[in-house]
């Protein structure tokens, strides 16, 4: 039979051969489906990035809350009770954290503002004392900027509260978001297990097996992670009050609940709190208590995040410290204060989910050796009858 002739490689004009990709145009047109498919789903995420970020935000804190949802479940007896009192436990503690601090800081605020005069006297006497602070004073004239500043902060009160409000207007703008996400989270509370069982039935046994393991080993990383952010927020608060009572700062027990609470945000938390908390002591006993503060606060923050937060993830999430400090390092990198607060529970995630791969895989290599033994058994001479 005679073949079809064949052309040769085409040349260029100097003699180097060029290769001629000849597709289908089936399969051309396959690809360009598949590109602008690719395509038009990125942009429709990027669309409905901020209702899935709400999505996922639900999914998180139901997460957190599915461990006492149970618990008092059966006390209760009934889910939608345990629910309800969870959620206003919940609620209570930025509102009584709302009503420790804010008062405090406006009378705060308030005396600073009528003291002001005062302090900037103080600061004058104080640079008068000292020969290099005398010489800073004079080439930069600091101590006369100070006072007329301080004899202008009385009139600024007024701005300072129209700077409030503009900020109150913002957090209830901000209300919409926070209610859908607790929505969303009650949701999830009632009836997403449901849902996952529906899922999985859908699954293959072995597939079932692996996943259901993987999601609950998941939830168990979330909770455990939760756990011991607030055992590392109570230890920052209960130190920090200790702290601030040996310094004789002022409302003391308020400004630990701040510390406290903004220690829950992982690497940068702590330091943000001590800041403010390092303001008040400015107005208190300057420069000692500032200086002892900001010592206290630099060591501490190095210990909480090179030590205490690893070891105490290690054991309540089964993460290696070094995956702790790396995945949170990413986490705020990527996402900030977000990234930053979910990267331990996407750490430990990961970390099932390799380790359920391993084990399927390990279970279909068994399988498949123990298939091709009964063959090779089957097919043995005098196996028969």
């Amino acid at each position: 039979m005679s073949e079809s002739p064949q052309s040769p490689p085409a040349e260029d004009g100097g003699g180097a051969s060029r290769i001629v990709l000849d597709l289908p145009p089936r399969t051309v047109a396959r690809s360009l489906l598949v590109a602008a498919a690719v395509v038009g789903g990125l942009y429709l995420l990027w669309l409905l990035r901020q209702p899935l970020s709400w999505i996922l935000a639900a999914a998180f804190l139901a997460t957190v809350l599915a461990g006492p949802v149970r618990r008092l479940e059966r006390v209760l007896r009934r889910r939608a009770l345990a629910i309800a009192v969870v959620y206003l436990v919940m609620l209570a503690v930025p509102v009584g954290l709302a009503a420790a601090v804010i008062p405090p800081l406006v009378r705060e605020a308030q005396q600073l503002a009528r003291n002001a005069p005062v302090y900037a006297r103080d600061l004058e006497r104080f640079v008068a004392r000292n020969p290099t602070l005398r010489k800073i004073d004079r080439d930069y004239r600091v101590t006369e900027r100070v006072r007329q500043e301080a004899a202008r902060l009385p009139q600024r009160v007024p701005d300072a509260a129209k700077a409030l409000r503009d900020v109150g207007f913002t957090v209830v703008n901000s209300l919409f978001t926070i209610v859908t996400v607790l929505v969303l989270a009650a949701f999830l509370l009632a009836n997403g297990r449901r849902w996952i069982d529906a899922a999985l039935a859908t699954r293959p046994p072995g597939q079932r097996a692996s996943l259901e393991r993987w999601i609950d080993g998941t939830g168990r990383a979330v909770g455990g992670y939760a756990a011991g952010a607030l055992a590392i927020s109570a230890l920052s608060g209960t130190l920090s009050y200790v702290v601030l009572t040996v310094l004789k700062v002022p409302f003391a027990l308020p400004l630990a609940m701040v510390q406290g609470l903004f220690s829950l945000i992982p690497l940068v938390g702590a330091t943000l709190a001590a800041l403010v908390v390092g303001l008040v002591t400015v107005f208190v006993n300057f420069p000692t208590a500032t200086i002892a503060w900001v010592i206290w606060a630099v060591v501490y923050q190095q210990l909480e995040n090179h030590v205490v937060q690893p070891q105490v993830q290690r054991r309540t999430v089964q993460v290696h410290p070094f995956v702790v400090i790396v995945s949170v390092l990413f986490g705020a990198t990527l996402l900030g204060v977000f990234g930053a607060l979910v990267a331990i529970p996407v750490a430990a995630s990961v970390q099932l989910a390799i380790r359920e791969w391993q084990s399927w895989r390990a279970v279909s290599a068994r399988a498949q050796v123990g298939a091709l033994g009964t063959e090779a058994r089957r097919g043995a001479p005098g196996s028969a009858g």
